[in-house]
Order: structure tokens, then sequence, then C-alpha cells
């Protein structure tokens, strides 16, 4: 009988005691899963945050590369009229001298007759409205040129900031998570 007794009382002691223990890892387990959870929290921020300011970012170089285009053609215009004008003034330089040596070879009756001076005086206005032409070119030129490479370095640290973002979110998703 003191048997059955003393494993009577055992029975009802050795529950209590797993119940405490039990309690006791049961609010372990919970401060465990509630530090976890505002540890996802967090780090799901800085993924919000990081993806936001990625989508800036992207926008922002987007529009720097619109301004980029934008004025590479505007250079190329002015470039492309640079050459036109100047294949002009050679054409009618070149133009001029022949008129004036033909001048030179003629006689007073027949310059009268071919009018080789007016045509002379015209081509040399339009060879000086093509010099004024170039003047006015040359200087936008070399504006838009200092204002493209301007322009460059910013797009292209834009790209840098990018590529950093970029590495850091790549390192992040390699590091392995705290337990």
């Amino acid at each position: 009988m003191r048997r059955c007794m003393f494993f009577a009382v055992t029975l009802l002691i050795l529950p209590a005691t797993v119940v405490c223990q039990g309690g006791s890892t049961d609010s372990q387990t919970l401060q465990a899963l509630l530090a976890e959870i505002r540890q996802l929290r967090v780090e799901l921020r800085t993924a919000t945050v990081a993806a936001q300011r990625a989508q800036i970012l992207i926008y922002r170089v987007q529009a720097q590369q619109a301004v980029v285009t934008r004025l590479s053609q505007r250079l190329d215009n002015d470039r492309s009229r640079l050459t036109q004008n100047e294949s002009e003034q050679k054409r009618f330089t070149s133009a001029i001298k022949h008129v004036e040596d033909l001048r030179d070879n003629q006689s007073e009756a027949e310059r009268k007759e071919k009018q080789t001076d007016g045509e002379l005086a015209s081509m040399k206005m339009r060879l000086e409205q093509l010099n004024n032409e170039e003047q006015e070119i040359l200087p936008q030129k070399m504006e838009l040129e200092e204002e493209l490479r301007v322009e460059q370095t910013k797009l292209t640290q834009l790209h840098d900031e990018l590529d950093r973002i970029d590495k850091a979110l790549e390192q992040t998703a390699h590091t392995p998570a705290p337990h």
C-alpha cells in the first residue's frame, strides 16, 4: 500500500513539475517568436525603404537619361550645321576665286555682258553670312558640349548610386538571418 501511495504521489507531483517546466519553455518560445517577428518587421521595413529609394533613383536615372539624350541630339544638330556651313563656305570660296579669275581674264565689255561683278558680290555676301552663322553656332556648340559633360557626370553618379544599392541588397540577401 505504501507503494501505491508513493506511486500516486509521484504521479501527482511529476505532472505538476512537467507543467511548470512546460510553462517556462512556452514562455521562452513565445519570447523568441516575438523577437523574430520584430526582427522580420524591421527587415521588411528596411527592404521596403530600399525598394522605394531604388525606384526613385530609377526615375531620376530615366529623367537624366532624357536630358542627356536631348543635349546629345542638339549637339549633333549643331555639329551637322557646322559641317554643312564649312562645306558651303569652301564651295563659295572656290566659286569666288573662280569668278575672280574669270573676271581678271575678261575685257571690260565681256564683264558688263556677263555681270560677273554682281555674281561675285552676291557670293561674297553669302560667304559673309556663312561666316556669321558659324560665329553664332560655335559658342552654342561649346556651351552644349560643356552642359552635356555635366549632365553625363550626373547620370554616371546616379548609375553609381544604383550600383551601390544593388550591391547592398545583394549582400543583405546573402547574409544569413540571425537566429
